[in-house]
């Protein structure tokens, strides 16, 4: 007697869940992972999706049995759907987000054919709905075990990656990884707009197997591309424990892209007053004072470890989302080095792509110079960082915390003081086109040549400084209108409110 049709589509319906794969959802929990399903879930909050491709298997008809595909190769390696991400928060059109979990459960999480597909038809629906999309990149790659599919040549017709490249400014697009990544996952994490990776994390645009045959040596894959060594480079945007903490990022990051929030709660201002220290040449901690002034718990930094003398991130004032971008005096006393530039670059392009106003807080000497800085390149990447500024059409509010000085400064503030929408210093600012240590050796050279070595020559040192800075202050550069403002630093957050242009 033939199966009843409505148990067949039962039966296949249940192949496809967590439930009938009990041996593979055990093996990917003892490893301290989650299915693609409860990945899903979670970022979803529980809510409806609709799913396309859900009944696929691997390309293998002719080599093993249909029934056997359903069970080991549901959905051909990835969950391709539609749903709402921060329902909570943003109506429903809003929410609406593209969803691509890869299912390392199944065949490793490999790129095959129907694989492929189901990829290329989400995100075809993206760049026509203008819906963002979140992707869980893991997976090993290519998979050459597909044989019902015949072709000739190299089988690089692939659409895939040129999809998923065309919506970069279109849509924004995040990419979040857990586990191995290697070969053609790895390039789709590679390109998103912003990438969340775990600590369990290894990233490499080939896998063990393809380096052994390229002649490059034997590596375990989990000595391919760590997080410890991508966090570093610049590749991982956001570092977190596990897949939940990425899952949690990953709907914070998306909802600076979804609109303003409605609750919000902000610390006492007034502690911004002594948030610097009373001696000008004194490092301290840009982040607390980001904390401060931002809404409570809004700031996600990006890239902490990479690029140190330059903090990026993503924050909000009043629910008004932001990208943001400060000097960090604890690193090369706040010169903004190659990296740095870098940096400051990606962060510029972040908020042309996703459309955010960028607030800038400025202490810096200015770009990072000398012989080792010219070695990696300094003029190509500092030069970069005006031509992200100067392609920009989102709003600039540049807050000068202390030193604004030369390029660098013009760089902080999309590359001319006259570029920002408002543009305000603290009353600890001060200003030249250079630093002012620097500015005093080369501007009076042959004067203090003439006294001699000693407390002579170094109190006329101090006295000249001291004429610079009466000269470069805050209220003098306000005075020459190089600035809008001087303000008090409780005012931070009403000043960057108000100096948004109206919608």
């Amino acid at each position: 007697m033939a199966q009843d049709p409505f148990e067949e589509f039962q039966q296949r319906l249940l192949n496809t869940q967590d439930e009938a794969r009990d041996e593979a959802v055990k093996k990917r929990h003892e490893r301290g992972g989650r299915t693609a399903r409860e990945n899903l879930d979670d970022l979803v909050e529980g809510a409806s999706i609709n799913e396309f491709g859900q009944h696929a298997v691997a390309a293998q008809r002719s080599r093993r049995e249909i029934e056997e595909l359903q069970r080991q190769t549901a959905g051909d390696g990835v969950i391709t759907a539609i749903g709402p991400v921060n329902g909570s928060l943003f109506n429903e059109s809003v929410a609406k987000t593209a969803l691509i979990i890869n299912d390392y459960t199944v065949l490793a999480g490999t790129q095959g054919y129907f694989h492929h597909r189901k990829i290329d038809r989400l995100l075809g629906l993206a760049g026509q709905q203008q819906l963002p999309v979140i992707m869980y990149t893991e997976g090993g790659g290519g998979r050459p075990g597909d044989t019902d599919v015949l072709i000739s040549g190299g089988g690089l017709n692939v659409p895939t990656f040129h999809r998923w490249c065309a919506l970069t400014g279109k849509v924004p697009r995040i990419a979040v990884n857990h586990g191995f990544c290697f070969a053609g996952n790895a390039a789709l994490f590679g390109a998103a707009d912003l990438r969340i990776a775990t600590q369990g994390s290894y990233i490499g645009m080939a896998g063990p197997a393809m380096i052994e045959g390229g002649g490059l040596g034997r590596y375990k894959p989990t000595e391919i591309g760590p997080t410890s060594v991508h966090s570093k480079n610049g590749v991982i945007d956001i570092v977190v424990p596990d897949e939940a903490e990425a899952t949690i990022k990953a709907r914070q990051a998306l909802a600076f892209c979804q609109g303003p929030t409605a609750d919000f709660e902000f610390a006492e201002q007034s502690a911004l007053r002594s948030a610097l220290p009373s001696n000008r040449r004194m490092a301290y901690d840009p982040v607390k004072i980001l904390e401060r002034v931002f809404d409570k718990n809004s700031f996600i930094a990006l890239r902490s470890h990479y690029g140190r003398s330059i903090v990026s991130g993503l924050a909000r004032i009043d629910g008004t989302p932001f990208a943001v971008l400060a000097n960090d005096c604890r690193h090369l006393g706040g010169a903004i080095d190659a990296e740095g530039a870098s940096k400051a670059t990606d962060l510029y392009r972040l908020a042309e792509r996703w459309k955010l106003p960028v607030v800038s807080f400025v202490d810096t000497p200015g770009f990072m110079v000398g012989p080792d800085s010219e070695a990696i390149g300094a003029p190509r990447y500092m030069s970069e960082m005006f031509t992200a500024g100067a392609t920009l059409s989102q709003p600039i509010v540049a807050i000068f915390l202390r030193r604004g000085y030369g390029l660098g400064a013009m760089a902080m503030t999309g590359g001319s003081f006259e570029i920002p929408v408002y543009a305000a210093s603290w009353p600890t600012g001060e200003f030249g086109p250079m630093g002012l240590e620097g500015a005093v050796h080369l501007g009076y050279k042959q004067e203090l040549a003439e006294l001699p070595e000693g407390p002579e020559r170094d109190a006329h040192f101090e006295e000249l400084l001291a004429k610079l800075y009466e000269r470069g202050k805050a209220t003098e550069a306000a005075s020459f209108l190089e600035l809008d403002s001087v303000i008090d630093p409780v005012d931070t957050r009403s000043v960057i409110s108000r100096a948004l242009p109206s919608c």
